[in-house]
């Protein structure tokens, strides 16, 4: 994992694919963001709690692309690496069939911080972050 921050094992689930047997293009981005999830609570944030306070992170920007597909019950290993570009939180997150190790998916994923609405900095996001984006 030496070039990945954060990675979490998934097993792909029968009503996540198309009439081609293979995963929807569109379920890969939810693989990302329940990755994303779980790597906020491994920081020690709580999208509801940040919430209430304010500050909401949304994705601004998402780059894909589609390697290999994942076919039923393939387990694979979602993983990322975190950056900050001004603003902007930049999530590298690629995806690796267990079996083989083969890449999958790699996505580029922009957030950017609403604080009360407006596009802002936020220092919770900073601190929990700070070993990741120095």
């Amino acid at each position: 994992m030496n070039q990945y921050h954060f990675e979490t094992r998934m097993e792909v689930r029968d009503y996540e694919c198309d009439i081609e047997g293979i995963v929807n293009n569109a379920q890969y981005i939810h693989y990302c963001e329940h990755t994303r999830h779980l790597f906020l609570k491994q920081c020690g944030l709580s999208f509801a709690e940040m919430h209430q306070k304010g500050v909401d992170a949304v994705v601004a920007r998402m780059q894909l692309q589609y390697k290999v597909p994942l076919r039923p019950d393939d387990e694979f290993i979602s993983r990322l690496r975190l950056e900050k570009e001004g603003l902007k939180y930049v999530f590298h997150q690629d995806i690796f069939r267990a079996s083989d190790e083969q890449l999958c998916f790699r996505g580029k994923i922009e957030l950017v911080c609403l604080v009360n609405g407006r596009l802002g900095q936020s220092e919770d996001y900073d601190r929990a972050f700070e070993k990741y984006i120095r």
